[in-house]
């Protein structure tokens, strides 16, 4: 098996009384093994793919010791701190349209189209009185500073609001205010956290990355003329999917404020989608750039929407792929670091 052979390559294992040392990471002692970062980026629906990821690396023996998180990746992250990643996982495939359209409380007049009080109700069930100081490994939910654009890093308190603030994107849910700041979506200035885990102490810095398969990955036109003419063909506007179909209440007021698209024309949910895949695809290549994983899980997510949450067997599938595919990168890292540390 690879995993033997990349062992005993670096003088982690052998034949006879040797195989003593052949224990998976986190069967050796905390400090004969290098410490495991898992940063959890974010995607919104996407982000059910950290699931499938997370099931292979435990499969593996790969438990992380610093776990950081952005929308998404926070509640993932936040939830497989406090030992609740079963229940979510079993929460993420018991979605259908009609129960995520429930599980949202409409509102007018707010800083967002979505309160997030029944959200909260639910993260509560699980997740109430825990606070972040108390998980077992360190954590970190990213946030962002409402005014000031400061990246916020929530170490301590009540795990529940440092989730709410690290998902509260913008123009859907209401931002929150905790310690005197309003915060929302950390996915605004850190999508994926790599830095926050290696200052948490991560000696190896794994990243889900959701951004990485996004179609439409920008580039520069040099010369475009400001004359009115027809649309590029591939860039015609496409039908936005009505998730809203069949659901009656709320959810139809709501579609009604946001308005039909007209011919060839996006419509407001296909501009703000549109947006914050562009803003985070930005970002993350300039984050990951400037401080690079020492391994990245990138899921094949292209063709999964932001709010297609109800498609989580399919998602978590993709995760568990993109995870497969980097195990051996993983194995042999985590290998030459132990080996290192020993020399």
């Amino acid at each position: 098996m690879l995993r033997d052979d990349i062992a005993r390559a670096f003088g982690l294992g052998g034949d006879g009384a040797a195989m003593t040392d052949m224990r998976l990471p986190e069967e050796q002692p905390a400090s004969a093994r290098p410490k495991i970062g898992l940063a959890l980026g974010g995607g919104a629906a996407r982000g059910w793919a950290h699931i499938g990821a997370i099931q292979v690396l435990a499969d593996a023996g790969f438990k992380p010791d610093v776990i950081t998180g952005t929308s998404i990746g926070a509640v993932v992250g936040g939830c497989l701190a406090a030992g609740k990643i079963t229940q979510l996982t079993e929460f993420a495939r018991s979605l259908t349209k009609r129960r995520l359209v429930g599980l949202m409380d409409f509102h007018i007049g707010g800083a967002g189209l979505i309160g997030g009080s029944r959200l909260k109700r639910l993260l509560d069930q699980h997740l109430n009185g825990i606070r972040i100081e108390e998980l077992p490994q360190r954590f970190a939910a990213i946030a962002t500073e409402l005014g000031s654009g400061h990246e916020i890093w929530l170490t301590h308190g009540p795990l529940v609001e440092a989730l709410r603030a690290s998902y509260a994107l913008p123009g859907v849910f209401d931002p929150v205010k905790l310690g005197g700041r309003w915060l929302m979506d950390g996915a605004l200035v850190n999508p994926v956290p790599v830095t926050a885990a290696r200052a948490l102490g991560a000696d190896i810095v794994i990243c889900v990355n959701l951004n990485s398969d996004l179609a439409g990955r920008g580039t520069i036109i040099q010369s475009h003329g400001s004359d009115p003419g027809p649309l590029v063909p591939e860039l015609e506007v496409r039908p936005e999917p009505r998730w809203y179909d069949g659901i009656s209440g709320a959810a139809q007021r709501v579609r009604n404020i946001v308005g039909r698209p007209a011919e060839n024309r996006p419509g407001l949910a296909g501009v703000m989608m549109d947006a914050f895949n562009i803003t985070q695809d930005r970002i993350s290549r300039s984050r990951l750039a400037g401080d690079p994983p020492d391994v990245m899980i990138g899921p094949k997510l292209g063709r999964i929407g932001l709010f297609d949450f109800h498609r989580a067997e399919e998602i978590i599938e993709l995760g568990r792929q993109a995870a497969l595919r980097s195990l051996d990168d993983i194995t042999i890292l985590a290998a030459a670091e132990q080996a290192a540390a020993e020399d």
